[in-house]
């Protein structure tokens, strides 16, 4: 037994699918006291779009910790967050020709989620929520209460109220018109449901399983909460900062959410951030309303600020729509003929792939305990875990993203 298992409390998880010490980590690849190399298909569950360690952002956050530049200072004017809003907005928000303020909350994104439903239903003064099946927000109270996986939501008995799931367009449902159902259910007097304050979504279920919403699913849920009233919150916390291939996921639908959800890797560095984007009539918070002694981290608007100047000066965007065309054709040319039932799913830099009909619901563990085996870490997801997710870091090279799909292919091969 080693001192994880002896001390360390039984709600451990990743270090189960991947059991091996790590101590350092640079680019795509993480490196255990073992010396054995992995390649990384995780990038910290979307925390990393960056990779580990990159150099341009490593070298600013270095400099500001030598300049003892101040490393905590709750909600207060510093140096980093202006120069990280003058970089947002200068960047991002301008060029997109989006107008929201900038809400910093608590270091992890299930605090800018618990944010989003205050500030909702402050704002239209109704206490319900709809969210959908499948969907995935977090693990604090109000974030699991619009969370799918009845597992993980068990421990919380008695206090998840006013939330009612919609179908997402997935499974049996993509045959069904699942805005029609909620238009239907809104005016319907007798549905017994009561208008919500706010519907959030995901534009791709990520832990869902990588469901992609299309661009009409998204565009008349935009127009439904338009026309009955009700807030769109976009949650964009693991496919947002680039990960579909533009900065907001759901850019692609040309629509504009009322609130948007960001964390994971707005940071640039993997440090703890989550920003709230509101539009402007909508922020009608107190002072000090929804607060934290966290919210605002000076090291990770640091980074922020440097991630988004590397994206101005490379040419992130093309560079993923390349490695999603070369991910895309590998899985539907090594993957897909391995078994008729293999399903497929994705865009841009995220991609599951579907074995919930291939007869065995271990086959995915036993796929990604093979991949570990042979020096690639890759998770599971989606229903009973019958996904497996390729979350490869933004700026992983060609070279090693070939090679991580190599050994993909081997072990798919012996496994079915």
């Amino acid at each position: 037994m080693n001192i994880f298992e002896k001390y360390e409390s039984n709600v451990r998880s990743y270090c189960r699918s991947f059991p091996d010490i790590f101590h350092r980590a640079k680019g795509s690849i993480i490196y255990a006291e073992s010396g054995e190399e992995y390649i990384d298909f995780f990038a910290g569950a979307g925390a990393l779009n960056y990779g580990h360690n990159h150099d341009y952002i490593k070298q600013k956050v270095i400099s500001y910790l030598d300049a003892d530049g101040i490393a905590h200072g709750l909600d207060m004017y510093t140096s980093a967050k202006e120069k990280f809003i003058a970089k947002f907005n200068e960047v991002i928000l301008s060029t997109k020709n989006l107008d929201y303020r900038i809400q910093f909350c608590g270091p992890t994104g299930t605090n800018a989620v618990e944010a989003a439903l205050k500030l909702a239903r402050k704002v239209k003064k109704r206490p319900g929520i709809f969210s959908f099946m499948g969907a995935y927000h977090g693990m604090t109270l109000g974030s699991l209460s619009i969370t799918g996986n009845t597992e993980i939501r068990a421990g919380a008995i008695g206090t998840l109220n006013n939330v009612t799931f919609m179908p997402y367009p997935y499974g049996f449902m993509e045959s069904f018109d699942t805005i029609k159902y909620i238009e239907s259910v809104l005016n319907d007097v007798n549905s017994g449901i009561e208008k919500p304050s706010a519907i959030i979504f995901e534009t791709v279920q990520a832990e869902g399983g990588v469901v992609v919403a299309s661009i009409e699913w998204m565009q008349r849920l935009r127009k439904l909460c338009d026309e009955n009233d009700i807030l769109l919150i976009c949650d964009d916390i693991q496919v947002g900062c680039g990960r579909t291939g533009s900065f907001f996921s759901f850019e692609r639908a040309g629509i504009v959410p009322d609130i948007v959800i960001l964390s994971k890797s707005i940071s640039g560095y993997g440090f703890p951030m989550s920003v709230l984007l509101i539009k402007p009539e909508l922020d009608i918070w107190e002072p000090g309303e929804h607060n934290g002694t966290f919210r605002g981290n000076q090291l990770a608007f640091v980074g922020a600020t440097a991630a988004l100047e590397y994206r101005e000066s490379s040419n992130l965007e093309q560079d993923v729509k390349v490695k999603e065309l070369f991910l895309q054709n590998f899985l539907y040319q090594k993957i897909l003929p391995i078994k008729e039932s293999i399903a497929i799913r994705g865009i841009g830099m995220i991609w599951g792939i579907d074995l919930a009909n291939c007869g065995s619901n271990s086959l995915t563990k036993n796929i990604t305990m093979r991949c570990f085996e042979k020096g690639l870490i890759v998770e599971r997801a989606g229903r009973n875990d019958t996904v497996i997710k390729l979350l490869p870091p933004l700026t992983i090279e060609m070279s090693t993203l070939k090679k991580g799909c190599s050994i993909m292919e081997a072990a798919f091969n012996e496994c079915l």
